[in-house]
């Protein structure tokens, strides 16, 4: 069990989203939580504070410890301001979950505008090197080693259609995490990246939507579609994921580091 040890995980501010997942099977294994997320009001895209809030009460539900305080990652200074808070309530922090990122520009490459372009890479990339500098920095100076999981994707292994910001961001992640893993290593602190195929979250469904339309599919023969072409016949769910961050921040998984695991049902081979 985790011993009061503190996991942080970034984009997990929307009900039923992958975050919240990863956080409440970390909290089974005795982790105290930090629920965090971009204040997206006024947009629909991104979570709402009272749906941060209502994250973290669900999870308090269970009799885990939750603190929940809103982060931009793309902000430096936004971040610095989250471990500070993290360090001020718990004094540590001993796993970091790179969660956010954002995946509903999808058009054309031709048609991607500069500004969208930015956008993606700036959360879905930049925010995973900003958060892993400051709480990596926190890990260090405590000299307990720690974990660092980046939510990476199939998207950072196979390029898919009408996805280049996407796919272009997750495999930076895989670069980062590599570098990472070495740079890190020798105050104990391993850094991994999971790559989920799809999941149907709320990303998930506006995914589903694009490209049944774009294949002129109704959803349902889509999903078929997609479970078929899988080796173990089904879609991966939000617990597939949630499992092995659990894994990787567990001490079973002490000597593995610089790796990016595919948890995609044999669909991603490499």
């Amino acid at each position: 069990m985790a011993e009061g040890k503190v996991a942080v995980c970034t984009g997990s501010g929307r009900p039923g989203g992958l975050g919240e997942a990863i956080l409440g099977r970390l909290g089974k294994e005795g982790y105290r939580l930090v629920v965090t997320d971009v204040d997206g009001s006024g947009s629909s895209h991104l979570a709402k504070p009272d749906e941060m809030e209502t994250v973290a009460e669900s999870l308090r539900s269970r009799n885990t410890e939750v603190l929940s305080h809103a982060c931009d990652v793309r902000s430096p200074e936004s971040v610095e301001q989250l471990f500070d808070v993290v360090m001020a309530h718990y004094g540590r922090v001993d796993v970091l979950i790179n969660n956010a990122g954002i995946g509903f520009v999808m058009k054309d490459t031709r048609e991607v505008a500069p500004d969208e372009w930015n956008l993606v890479i700036d959360v879905t990339l930049s925010g995973v090197f900003h958060c892993t500098q400051v709480a990596a920095a926190h890990m260090e100076a405590a000299g307990r080693g720690g974990r660092i999981i980046n939510i990476a994707s199939q998207a950072a292994k196979t390029g898919f259609p009408h996805m280049a910001p996407y796919c272009a961001a997750k495999h930076g992640v895989i670069g980062l995490t590599r570098t990472a893993a070495i740079d890190y290593g020798a105050a104990g602190i391993t850094v991994n990246a999971v790559c989920p195929n799809h999941v149907t979250t709320g990303l998930g469904s506006a995914q589903n939507a694009y490209f049944s339309a774009f294949k002129g599919m109704t959803e349902s023969a889509y999903l078929e579609e997609m479970a078929a072409r899988i080796p173990l016949q089904r879609i991966g769910q939000a617990a597939d994921t949630a499992a092995m961050c659990a894994f990787l921040a567990s001490d079973e998984a002490s000597f593995i580091t610089g790796e990016a695991i595919n948890v995609s049902g044999g669909e991603e081979m490499h």
